[in-house]
């Protein structure tokens, strides 16, 4: 006897199934589906925001200055970002539970081999190469991609909203537990630990299942006229998207150069490590708050306004935690500003994109703002360990990131709010 994932609107899922598939996702219940997915989205984010720990320790141990780590992080941010509509596609014609599982093997092996590394070949490797694309196979929007497939309608929306939460508590738990870690078995074991924790991707992915063989949860409508190519030229013909895939390079310039070099510049300003770790660890509990916000205030103001506000917002929070003296103080509320506004600009952007060219080829346009934001993580990661190394302080890097943000919140102001001729026409 098959368990039911109807919807009051929708048929059985099991009905549209063949019998012998339907009794073997009979376990797969909409909240087992959300958990393993939310699951899955801890994971995966968590490990990735504590490689700034392993800069100052990982240097010293092979006599790199700090631009050799910068650079392996560099390029993983921009793996992770040209992987990702590739890997979005794969999902789409393979099933998110394989991609899922390939994703979790290559990161976790990342994290294994970045441990030992000994040269900057084999950095570049490990934290780049194998991490980064990695990456792009099991985040959390391959995650928000199988929900999508496969969550009956009136699940979607809190589903999507926790599992974008579900990787900022990542970040709010593994920051603590890394510091831990290297304090009480050293930092490579922990490399080491959070590399084989990552085998457990491999079974929850089995909730996530996606592909021909997995019937969707709803009917899907038919596919509008429009061509891949002819999708490409429209959206970068129209300035409104052109204005927001820039001001979305910004965001992740921000938030690579946080990640991977504030813990050091905590130390180097006097600081302790366990500061660094309970600070990213803020950041990640009031990311939580933020981007629950956002989206809930994209329903009742221009999303415009808002993304505008967030940039001007990280902008004038840098300016403040730069220019008062060091202490955990200031640091830990630069931390709940920074949460408050760090995938907050998600929602808002992902929203725009839907709202100008409709879901047709939402992924894909989405994914190329979202490559952007990692050309943004590149630098920023980049250009972090190139200046330290060249005048021995991160200043430049702060003040260039309060010049993006400045930028951004005016880019963004002119957007147009509103779907394009051809989406419009559609609709009515």
């Amino acid at each position: 006897m098959s368990v039911s994932l109807t919807h009051p609107s929708q048929g059985n899922i099991a009905m549209l199934m063949p019998p012998a598939l339907a009794q073997r996702t009979t376990w797969r219940t909409p909240a087992v589906i959300a958990v393993c997915g939310c699951l899955i989205g801890m994971m995966t984010f968590g490990p990735r925001s504590t490689l700034g720990f392993f800069l100052t320790p990982l240097s010293q141990a092979n006599g790199w200055g700090r631009d050799v780590f910068a650079l392996a992080l560099a390029v993983q941010n921009l793996l992770w970002g040209l992987g990702q509509p590739f890997a979005g596609a794969i999902a789409d014609r393979y099933g998110a539970n394989r991609v899922l599982s390939v994703g979790a093997l290559l990161y976790g092996a990342g994290l294994v081999v970045m441990a030992y590394a000994s040269n900057a070949a084999v950095l570049e490797l490990s934290a780049g190469l194998l991490i980064g694309f990695g990456l792009s196979g099991c985040a959390f929007t391959v995650v928000l991609g199988a929900f999508g497939k496969i969550l009956p309608e009136n699940w979607r929306s809190l589903a999507f909203g926790a599992g974008t939460a579900a990787g900022s508590f990542g970040q709010f738990l593994y920051s603590p537990v890394a510091v831990m870690l290297m304090g009480v078995v050293g930092w490579q074991e922990t490399l080491v630990i959070f590399g084989l924790s990552l085998l457990v991707v491999l079974p929850l992915s089995l909730a996530l299942a996606t592909g021909r063989s997995a019937a969707p949860a709803a009917p899907t409508p038919a596919p509008e006229s429009q061509s891949l190519r002819q999708a490409l030229a429209e959206a970068f013909g129209h300035r409104s998207y052109v204005l927001l895939v820039l001001g979305f390079f910004t965001c992740g310039f921000q938030l690579a150069f946080v990640t991977v070099h504030l813990p050091s510049y905590l130390i180097d300003r006097g600081l302790s490590n366990e500061v660094g770790g309970w600070t990213l660890a803020i950041i990640g509990i009031f990311n939580i708050i933020g981007s629950l916000s956002a989206g809930w205030l994209g329903n009742r103001m221009p999303k415009r306004y808002i993304l505008s506000v967030i940039y001007l917002a990280r902008a004038l929070a840098v300016i403040a935690f730069i220019s008062v003296p060091a202490s955990p103080l200031a640091t830990y509320l630069f931390g709940a500003v920074t949460g408050l506004l760090w995938l907050s600009t998600v929602p808002p952007t992902s929203a725009l994109v839907a709202l100008m060219f409709g879901t047709r080829w939402l992924t894909m346009l989405f994914g190329f703002a979202f490559f952007s934001h990692q050309v943004g993580g590149f630098l920023g990661v980049w250009l972090g360990g190139i200046a330290f190394e060249r005048t021995g302080s991160y200043n430049s890097v702060w003040w260039l990131s309060v010049l993006f943000g400045l930028l951004s919140a005016v880019i963004n102001l002119p957007i147009v709010e509103k779907p394009v001729a051809r989406t419009a026409a559609v609709t009515a």
